[in-house]
């Protein structure tokens, strides 16, 4: 509950936090999107929606939040932090290797690694740079990259390029659209529908799949009740 609160009233929280920590904000943020993004246990945490809650108080004046945000500091520290995070992310599945399949490893799920790797092997290196759009496959994507053959050189491009365009996007779009009348009085549907979206292109592919596997044909399921009552 206390996570659906934080997601859904973000922009007070963000903004009192703000005016608590003063530059510490940029600490605080980076750190929350270095965890988001890097370590792979943490999927939950708040990204589209903090950087573009971010962005949207960023273009407030320090007597609403209680400090001036400067956007182009914050871009640049968060940009960092996805591509720091994303980096750490890669290194960590590269040591443990592919055991981590096979294993059963505490708060790391299993189906979360199985349908990343689907994804990944779907849509190849890319999938670097598209998983920066997709809560929960954004933290597991670079953990498959170095879990698999993918080199760190051809990585590094992609996170690069991915870490600087997640963050312009949703950084900006808040700063220049946030406080629109309309997007401030209904702050929280805008998160919502952020987070919706962010998480459509996970649920075509899962639906997709399914429509894809074969049928099993009634007489191979005849003869599994066959067997199975002798």
């Amino acid at each position: 509950m206390f996570l659906v609160d934080l997601v859904l009233h973000l922009d007070k929280h963000l903004s009192e936090w703000i005016g608590i920590l003063g530059n510490w904000t940029y600490i605080m943020l980076f750190g929350v999107i270095f965890i988001e993004t890097g370590v792979v246990i943490m999927p939950f945490l708040p990204g589209d929606s903090l950087l573009f809650a971010a962005g949207t108080l960023a273009a407030l004046p320090a007597s609403e939040t209680g400090f001036q945000l400067n956007v182009v500091v914050l871009y640049i520290v968060l940009a960092l932090a996805a591509v720091v995070g994303d980096t750490a992310n890669y290194w960590i599945g590269h040591k443990l290797g592919p055991r981590v399949f096979n294993e059963k490893i505490p708060f790391l799920k299993k189906e979360y690694l199985d349908k990343t790797h689907n994804f990944y092997e779907k849509h190849g290196n890319i999938t670097i740079f598209l998983a920066r759009f997709i809560p929960i496959i954004r933290t597991f994507a670079p953990f498959v990259a170095g879990i698999g053959s993918m080199s760190y050189g051809k990585f590094i491009s992609y996170n690069i390029f991915g870490g600087i365009v997640w963050t312009a996007l949703f950084i900006f779009g808040g700063y220049f659209f946030g406080n629109i009348p309309f997007v401030r009085d209904n702050f929280s549907l805008v998160i919502i529908a952020i987070v919706v979206i962010s998480v459509l292109p996970a649920v075509f592919e899962v639906i997709k799949a399914k429509r894809q596997q074969p049928a099993t044909p009634k007489s191979e399921i005849k003869k599994e009740a066959s067997q199975a009552d002798s």
